[in-house]
């Protein structure tokens, strides 16, 4: 492998995950360090398919039912706190409506977060990308939340259908083939292996595309 320096700040970390890495190839490394289940369920992706997503969790939890006298929770708290380069991640184990659209997007970018991600569906879908705003969800679907769902708390621990656990804070690394969560704990290990990994493989391409052999790349780099 080939060493690699960690960066010391998220903003210059983020862009080398968008240049270097993709969900796939961390998520391998995570399998190697005992963390098997770290992708969101299949179905959440992204409105657009060119979208890719890096950041910081900001966890929400959402649940089925409302307050008459305060229909969405803490909704509004919740986005309202996010901070740049956080991400909205919000549960999806509820009925069917919207849980992210066209004004949730235009606040959040106002706030300079760096997306959303919702177990649920969105709306709003031709203002989202009009805003360029990632938004990843299970769908889209125009029912409202309103007098469906309820957020309860925010920057809490929260957990999707297929048993992933998401805790504030937490790297959210995401593009088309879904989303993956990198619990804080293990982040520097895996990134900088990935990282070594990942610049590897970029020199293995290169030697296989000047006419390398699989077997003699293989033999020389330790990867394939």
């Amino acid at each position: 492998m080939i060493d690699f320096v960690y960066p010391d700040n998220d903003k210059d970390l983020f862009a080398l995950c968008r240049k270097l890495l993709y969900p796939a190839v961390v998520g391998d490394i995570l399998d190697e360090f005992g963390y098997q289940n770290q992708f969101l369920p299949t179905e959440v992706k992204p409105i657009d398919t060119s979208w890719v997503l890096v950041g910081r969790a900001m966890t929400v939890h959402e649940t089925d039912g409302a307050d008459e006298e305060n229909p969405f929770g803490m909704m509004f708290e919740a986005l309202d706190d996010l901070k740049e380069d956080e991400i909205y991640i919000c549960n999806g184990n509820l009925s069917a409506f919207a849980q992210w659209g066209g004004l949730m997007t235009t606040r959040a970018k106002h706030l300079k977060a760096a997306g959303a991600v919702v177990g649920g569906f969105s709306r709003d879908t031709k203002e989202i990308l009009s805003l360029n705003f990632p938004v990843f969800s299970s769908g889209t679907y125009s029912k409202d939340q309103k007098g469906r769902g309820y957020v309860d708390s925010y920057r809490q621990q929260i957990s999707f259908s297929n048993g992933v656990i998401v805790n504030t804070g937490d790297l959210i690394f995401g593009d088309r083939d879904g989303v993956l969560v990198i619990p804080r704990n293990v982040e520097k290990e895996v990134l900088g292996k990935a990282f070594s990994k990942a610049m590897t493989e970029n020199h293995v391409r290169n030697a296989i595309v000047s006419g390398m052999s699989t077997k003699e790349a293989f033999s020389t780099y330790g990867v394939m």
